[in-house]
């Protein structure tokens, strides 16, 4: 909760987990991670966001997103240089796709690349990145060729103190307030070729694979948000008294209740069922666009039950469920909104 009142970004939690493993968790043991597989990826992050939504955001914004793209796209030397870093914590990943005026139309980017012989020069910006600021490297995807064009984008990681990269102003959120949001800013900044993800023209396709996995560990925060408000609901209706007797004895309450819990249940298993086939190195598209948009939803509604059984309690920060009900919001837009995810489940469910 201090956190979250001072929008404190506890990078010393994160160089903590660090040590402990979860910072590369997907990350082979060569590189320094921890080996393991997306179960125990997910089981980390429901933990972690049981009880903070904010540090199990930045532990997934990290691990999925810019570890994975580099994992899954950088060549030898590339995964060499950087997994180490940012699988120990030593190194703060970022990613960036998203800008001011293209969120979920991410095709019509604005943020150019133009080649200047060994270099590419870029300038524009960035929006709602997640660690922009504290991050040592940030993978990002920008224009290289035309506007609209799947293939006129090119991924790059760029490390921090690189000439014409900087962080811009952090947002000042509803919630997941100790997850640093921020801009990045590119003026004539120049990146070297060596810095480049696989092969021109392929940022944005690369993109959509990271989201495909990125989607299972929203999902897994979703849940973990729904868990702590399930939890915390269950508690304090044992407790509290009303009419001479605990509140979780009214069937009102007790109802909100089975209904949390089922669907609780209903998330873990679109999850674990998502998980299987990323394991396996099957197509996950369908199942993790459906997974992330289960489970975010009943975040939000288990968030709301809460808020609902604590009462006048529940509107207050002296207990935890308002903070679950402002961080549920992010897990229904981040990394594609529900409504992308409808658009991805019918696009699937329909070829």
């Amino acid at each position: 909760m201090e956190w979250d009142e001072t929008q404190e970004f506890p990078i010393h939690i994160f160089k903590k987990m660090g040590e402990l493993g979860l910072m590369g968790i997907l990350v082979p043991t060569e590189y320094g991670g921890a080996g393991l597989g997306y179960n125990e990826y997910v089981a980390a992050i429901v933990e972690t966001a049981r009880v903070c939504g904010s540090i199990g955001l930045s532990l997934a914004a990290h691990n999925s997103l810019c570890t994975g793209h580099i994992m899954q796209f950088g060549n030898e030397e590339q995964k060499k240089k950087w997994l180490p870093k940012l699988a120990s914590a030593e190194w703060i990943g970022a990613w960036g796709l998203t800008e001011p005026n293209t969120g979920s139309d991410a095709g019509n980017m604005m943020c150019v690349a133009k080649e200047d012989g060994d270099h590419y020069v870029i300038n524009g910006a960035k929006c709602w990145i997640t660690h922009g600021k504290s991050s040592n490297i940030a993978v990002v995807i920008v224009r290289t060729g035309e506007k609209g064009d799947s293939r006129g984008m090119t991924a790059f990681a760029i490390e921090k103190g690189t000439p014409g990269f900087s962080a811009g102003r952090k947002e000042n959120k509803l919630g997941m307030r100790a997850s640093e949001t921020t801009e990045l800013i590119f003026d004539n900044c120049r990146v070297h070729k060596d810095n480049m993800l696989g092969k021109v023209g392929e940022g944005f396709i690369q993109s959509m694979k990271i989201l495909d996995g990125g989607r299972i560990s929203i999902a897994a925060l979703g849940l973990g948000i729904a868990k702590g408000a399930f939890d915390a609901s269950v508690k304090y209706s044992k407790e509290r008294q009303q009419f001479g007797k605990p509140i979780s004895e009214f069937q009102g309450i007790s109802f909100k209740l089975a209904d949390m819990a089922t669907e609780i249940e209903a998330a873990e298993l679109l999850i674990m069922q998502a998980c299987d086939l990323k394991n396996r190195g099957e197509k996950v598209t369908k199942l993790s666009a459906m997974a992330k948009y289960y489970s975010s939803e009943v975040a939000v509604r288990c968030a709301t039950e809460a808020v609902q059984i604590f009462g006048g309690y529940g509107y207050t920060k002296d207990f935890p469920v308002e903070k679950f009900y402002r961080d549920a919001k992010l897990c229904t837009i981040g990394e594609g909104t529900s409504e992308i995810q409808k658009l991805v489940i019918a696009r699937e469910i329909l070829k």
